[in-house]
């Protein structure tokens, strides 16, 4: 098991360091892991002026899988853009091809009392946000700032899809909701925008050939509203890059906190890109109060969906699990009357309980 090792930037060390504190008890059982590390983002800049060094590029594409932290920081804010911590992500999922970016929103019962929402209306949350990863907006072209004929600037970005784009993520988002409660509900602006028509008509298509799942739409206005009235109706949620990219975010604080949740990106044979869906965190890097449980679950993500391994995939949940029933918090979950335990603290718990769980 290749595994590419990309910490990144501000807590993305601290967080990663945990999770290889798993992978490392999982090769300590005699699983055949080998792990290589490299640099992206702010810290690919700093080692070669580039947000995705080439030598991080081609370790990532002869590797099995990719871990990574997060990136980003304030000290490279004042960069252009091709140099920007973010371009480094962008591109390494572009150069991976990675179109299917899987974003679970669960919450453990231990975390109801969490989330800012009652816990009546959270409890037995479980949601999978399927968001397209290359196309739409973030990538479309044309793309800049320009000056009109009047004189004045202008600044503008292209979305778009191909059917293919569209085809492909569906029938991961099908394939998805057939092993789960077989609904999807499909996200999109079809009322207002031409793409997402579009969207919606190939979605339709595409539903033909799994009549087993109840295939829904929704504009993605009224879907960040159920979001917070009514999750628990969601099962799977299909929708594009940007509207992806927002949703699981809102999602991400029915759990609890950001910080739990874990996302995995895969191109057409599982290869994946594994990593939390939070940010780099900047403000709190280096203080030990970062939660790794996300990075921690996105390698029980990457055991199931890159290397097959839901047996290990389980046990790792399982360890996580068995560590918040110990009453340990780190400070983005803590509740009154539990401990508050530190970013390798909570690692070393999770892998302590990893070991227990057969």
């Amino acid at each position: 098991m290749k595994i590419a090792v990309l910490p990144g930037d501000g807590i993305g060390p601290e967080i990663v360091a945990q999770a290889v504190k798993v992978l490392a008890a999982l090769r300590s059982e005699g699983m055949p892991i080998e792990l290589s590390y490299a640099h992206i983002g702010g810290a690919g800049y700093d080692a070669a002026q580039d947000p995705l060094p080439d030598e991080t590029l081609a370790l990532a594409q002869r590797s099995d899988a990719v871990l990574l932290g997060a990136v980003g920081g304030y000290q490279y804010d004042g960069l252009p853009r091709a140099q920007r911590p973010e371009q480094g992500l962008l591109r390494i999922r572009k150069g991976l091809g990675l179109f299917a970016n899987l974003r679970p929103a669960l919450l453990y019962p231990e975390l109801a009392s969490a989330s800012t929402l009652r816990p009546e209306v959270v409890a037995g949350l479980d949601i999978m946000i399927l968001r397209e990863l290359t196309g739409d907006i973030y990538f479309g072209q044309p793309r800049g700032i320009r000056i009109l004929d009047n004189g004045e600037r202008q600044g503008f970005d292209t979305m778009h899809y191909t059917e293919s784009e569209i085809r492909r993520v569906a029938q991961v988002g099908f394939q998805i909701a057939m092993k789960r409660n077989k609904k999807l509900c499909s996200v999109d602006k079809a009322n207002v925008l031409d793409t997402s028509l579009f969207w919606r008509e190939i979605v339709t298509d595409v539903a033909k050939q799994y009549p087993d799942v109840e295939l829904s739409h929704m504009y993605v206005d009224n879907a960040a509203m159920q979001l917070v009235r009514s999750p628990k109706q969601f099962d799977v949620i299909l929708t594009g890059n940007i509207f992806g990219d927002i949703l699981s975010d809102e999602a991400s604080m029915l759990t609890g906190s950001i910080g739990m949740l874990p996302s995995a990106s895969l191109d057409a044979n599982n290869k994946g890109l594994y990593e939390p869906c939070h940010g780099s965190a900047p403000d709190i890097a280096g203080k030990d109060i970062a939660n790794p449980l996300a990075t921690i679950l996105s390698v029980a993500m990457m055991m199931r969906y890159t290397f097959a391994r839901e047996d290990i995939a389980q046990r790792i949940e399982a360890a996580v699990r068995r560590t918040l029933q110990q009453g340990l918090r780190t400070t983005d979950i803590m509740e009154t009357g539990m401990q508050k335990t530190g970013t390798a603290a909570m690692g070393d718990a999770v892998v302590k309980s990893l070991q227990s769980v057969p």
